[in-house]
């Protein structure tokens, strides 16, 4: 059995994944995606090839091998990643066995996809608006009188900002959006929730609940003025968290839009009711190690390897 972990080199997560499966497999196999070579040659039958360099610099051929663990496929958000999970459509279609599968993973990457996703399958969301033009970007963020402007590629709130439509007058809102756009053509704006100084990662292995940690704001932090956001980049801490049963039903439901191997359901709790943010592909592994004490990287190991003996 040869399964490779994708990930990033020097990564924790990536790099703890990778251990796991050498452990268990006898071989340890972590390829990084920054230096892929996918060739399609032509003719009828001829066998296509995605090479990656492991860890210690030797080529590795994703097609020839039996399964493979996808932790990340960048070290950023970037629109790149797309073409990265397009080539790992190859080894798939070839039978290599993925977890989670590519084409599912795509409809994550990019934020639009991710909540599309969530509101056709009716889950609870934050109001947002996404548009590519000023005026009705600025109307949407007056009528929601704090907005949040999140680029469509990104993780731990990077790059986002906090507009006040109170604070700032048509003008100077009008600015910050021409600004926020020069960077990202397609505006999303979601109107800013009070998070009450924590938000939730409600985490599900193949389909079965495994556990939730909550990120939470120190108190009298200012970093995210308005408890809009408790990024562990912005000063968040992992902490344990036990939701009922009705939140880990709605993020179930949330996940199983997607039907991930493993996957992170990002729960707003607020005076309001609980909202989901988004569903995530590729975080979890540590918060639920800093937070409950959760090995994710030996839970998903086994989990592909009893799929794998089906």
């Amino acid at each position: 059995m040869r399964m490779a972990v994708v990930g990033i080199h020097g990564g924790w997560s990536s790099e703890a994944l990778a251990d796991a499966v050498g452990l268990a497999t006898g071989e340890r196999i972590l390829v990084d995606l920054d230096q892929a070579r996918l060739d399609l040659p032509g003719g009828t039958g001829a066998r296509p090839s995605l090479v990656c360099p492991d860890q210690h610099g030797r080529p590795v051929d994703l097609c020839a091998l039996d399964a493979l663990c996808i932790k990340k496929v960048a070290k950023g958000y970037a629109p790149q990643m797309i073409d990265r999970l397009e080539m790992l459509r190859v080894p798939a279609a070839r039978g290599v066995r993925c977890f989670s599968e590519p084409e599912r993973i795509l409809r994550l990457v990019d934020r639009l996809a991710c909540t599309v996703t969530l509101a056709n399958a009716g889950m609870p969301l934050p109001p947002t608006t996404i548009t590519e033009d000023p005026a009705q970007a600025l109307d949407a963020v007056r009528a929601y009188g704090r907005a949040v402007l999140k680029p469509l590629f990104t993780s731990k709130a990077r790059g986002m900002a906090l507009l006040d439509a109170e604070a700032l007058d048509a003008a100077e809102l009008l600015r910050a959006l021409q600004g926020f756009q020069a960077q990202n053509p397609v505006m999303y704006i979601q109107q800013a929730l009070d998070l009450r100084g924590q938000d939730l990662g409600v985490c599900f292995l193949g389909g079965e609940y495994l556990g939730t940690y909550a990120r939470r704001k120190e108190p009298g932090s200012s970093t995210t003025e308005g408890g809009w956001s408790t990024s562990t980049a912005s000063g968040g801490r992992y902490a344990p968290f036990d939701p009922p049963l009705e939140i880990i039903d709605l993020a179930r439901r949330a996940g199983e839009a997607f039907g991930l191997s493993f996957t992170c359901v990002d729960v707003a709790l607020t005076a309001d009711g609980p909202f989901i943010f988004e569903v995530s592909a590729f975080g979890g592994f540590r918060g639920l190690m800093a937070a409950r004490g959760i090995d994710v990287a030996a839970a998903f190991t086994a989990h592909a390897l009893r799929e794998l003996a089906r």
